[in-house]
């Protein structure tokens, strides 16, 4: 288990299928996802032992964000694509619960994830991806220091209008100086 000043990281049960599968398919939460069907009970049970196989190959390394003040899970936070040669690997995260939402919750989770990376994996580089309707986790992602690499232009087709995808980093080194 991972800990921060507000949250717990932990590896994620069988049992939580049921609380990602309600927070998942919330339309809401859903629109600032890559993927954006509906997902039922068994996909989240998938996705959870699928994840269990990819942290045991290396490459994904996916915890559930745990409130310490209530003991409850309120969202996924992940390292993706692990790339051990070129040390970097993609940041992931969602805070399911929306009453959980602009309360330093996810923050805290990134900078567990982020101190996890760079502390004992021994990353060099995290990156991400996010829409660019998403301007909370963009201020977010600034303030903890990362920096924009890039965008891909009409990447994604939302709500009937094209969108962009903006590119963010972090260096270790950059993560330490904001810290």
């Amino acid at each position: 288990m991972l800990e921060g000043e507000k949250v717990l990281l932990r590896g994620l049960e069988l049992s939580d299928a049921p609380i990602l599968h309600k927070y998942v398919n919330d339309w809401e939460v859903r629109k600032f996802l890559l993927h954006f069907y509906p997902f039922s009970l068994v996909d989240e049970e998938e996705f959870i032992k699928s994840c269990w196989d990819r942290a045991k190959k290396g490459s994904d390394f996916v915890f559930g964000i745990v409130e310490k003040s209530s003991g409850e899970l309120i969202g996924t936070i992940g390292l993706h694509k692990v790339n051990w040669k070129n040390r970097h690997a993609e940041l992931g995260v969602t805070i399911w619960r929306k009453d959980k939402w602009d309360q330093g919750l996810g923050s805290d989770a990134i900078k567990v994830i982020l101190n996890y990376a760079f502390g004992e994996l021994n990353l060099h580089k995290v990156y991400l991806r996010v829409f660019d309707f998403n301007i909370r986790a963009i201020r977010v992602y600034e303030k903890i220091g990362f920096k924009r690499e890039g965008v891909l232009r009409d990447d994604l087709w939302r709500d009937g209008e094209w969108h962009d995808t903006i590119i963010m980093s972090i260096l270790e080194n950059e993560f330490y100086q904001k810290i």
